[in-house]
């Protein structure tokens, strides 16, 4: 490789300016430099305004395709979007349910906590069956027999809170009666 470089220098022998250059050269190189600053420079006033406004169509465009591309959410119907009666009675229902509820919870004692339990798993098994019969109602376009269903649903709700309160009176009963007995 060596033998290249020098094959090299050798070829271009007396090519090279080696020559030093005259006096105050480096002083006019300076003074050309700093004219020719002054000539060349060129403020650019042109403003782009394509660039804000591609990223706002952008941004559009991503919401407009998100929006889209979204599978709408399936609205769940219940009594209350069917008709201004059903309505009343959905909110009839709901309130009973709400009023017989705080009973039983003011009722819970360790004599009927089995008792309270056992209601409040049925009362969930048919909250679940409510939340299917609302998505049948969907499916099947206001059947009456899905409205009657839920109506249904909803004493079946009462029905089970209000047996329990009894069977809890039952109980409260017969234990101050026994009570009683044994004094």
């Amino acid at each position: 490789m060596n033998n290249d470089i020098d094959k090299l220098f050798k070829s271009l022998d007396h090519q090279f300016d080696v020559e030093t250059p005259n006096l105050g050269h480096q002083q006019r190189f300076l003074d050309k430099l700093n004219s020719s600053k002054t000539e060349t420079v060129v403020v650019s006033t042109k403003k782009t305004y394509w660039k804000p406004l591609l990223a706002v169509a952008a941004s559009i465009a991503l919401i407009v395709t998100l929006t889209f591309n979204l599978k709408p959410e399936q609205k769940t119907k219940d009594l209350a979007s069917i008709s201004p009666q059903l309505a009343e009675t959905q909110n009839f229902f709901s309130n009973t349910i709400a009023f017989e509820l705080n009973k039983l919870n003011t009722e819970k004692s360790p004599e009927t906590q089995k008792l309270v339990n056992d209601a409040l798993t049925r009362l969930e098994q048919l909250e679940t069956e409510y939340q299917n019969l609302k998505l049948n109602l969907i499916e099947s376009g206001e059947d009456q027999r899905v409205i009657y269903a839920m109506i249904t649903n909803f004493q079946n709700r009462i029905d089970l809170l209000q047996s329990t309160l009894l069977q809890i009176e039952e109980v409260k009963n017969l234990k101050q009666n026994s009570y009683e007995t044994t004094i």
